[in-house]
């Protein structure tokens, strides 16, 4: 493959981490860590369908940070108010700050980089919180910053298949040679296979298989996967 492409959130960093270390400094009820395995699972799934309704211009940042915690941990039978999800909203972008890469991550870039493979970034949500996490990755060492897109910038998010044809144009990819590598089966596989691009699926959170008639190229279940097939 010439170009590489990859998601952020969850695919080149733990983002569960951030998360449950969050929920332990705020929430006021003690969880277990496979609760808190399950809170973060169901604060994505929140997290994914609002996120679409603030790309449709029905939800603020604010309400949709307010409600994905809410709605999550409303799923367990704890109560949080407005202000109190607010909190917990602050203290998550603090956690966020302190974010690292997969340590096969950080060797896979390397090597894909010394490679001289074009490599990109395509990532969901608003420029500023997504360029913060991605100075704290210290992506720019093997990413340009023009390969670097995020969709509150593009005006297009995954899996629309505009954000794709997007960079294709700005990269001039070749389809056949691109691959899109992504936890989302949702907006990262299914977007990049309906642009008609290659797509690994970074199940790591060992997700069940969706039912869709697509299907990813290939499937790696853990950071130490994705490096052996990649590199």
């Amino acid at each position: 493959m010439d170009t590489i492409i990859f998601d952020v959130d969850d695919t080149l960093y733990d983002q569960a981490l951030s998360f449950i270390n969050t929920c332990k400094k705020v929430l006021k009820v003690s969880l277990t860590d496979e609760e808190l395995d399950r809170l973060y699972i169901a604060n994505r799934k929140h997290s994914d369908a609002l996120f679409d309704e603030k790309v449709a211009g029905k939800l603020t940042e604010r309400e949709m940070h307010i409600r994905r915690i809410k709605d999550a941990c409303a799923e367990f039978g704890i109560v949080m108010n407005d202000e109190e999800a607010m909190e917990f909203q602050e203290a998550y972008v603090v956690e966020q700050n302190k974010i690292v890469l997969f340590d096969e991550v950080e060797e896979l870039l390397e090597t894909l980089h010394k490679q001289g493979k074009q490599l990109a970034i395509l990532t969901n949500g608003a420029e500023g919180h997504q360029s913060m996490k991605i100075r704290q990755l210290n992506l720019e060492r093997w990413i340009p910053k023009e390969n670097i897109f995020i969709s509150g910038t593009v005006g297009h998010a995954k899996p629309a298949i505009e954000v794709f044809q997007f960079i294709e144009s700005r990269l001039g990819l070749n389809k056949e040679t691109t691959v899109y590598v992504g936890d989302s089966f949702a907006n990262d596989i299914v977007g990049a296979k309906q642009a008609g691009w290659n797509a690994v699926w970074m199940n790591h959170r060992k997700r069940a298989s969706v039912k869709n008639s697509v299907v990813a190229d290939k499937v790696v279940y853990s950071a130490q996967e994705m490096l052996e097939l990649l590199r």
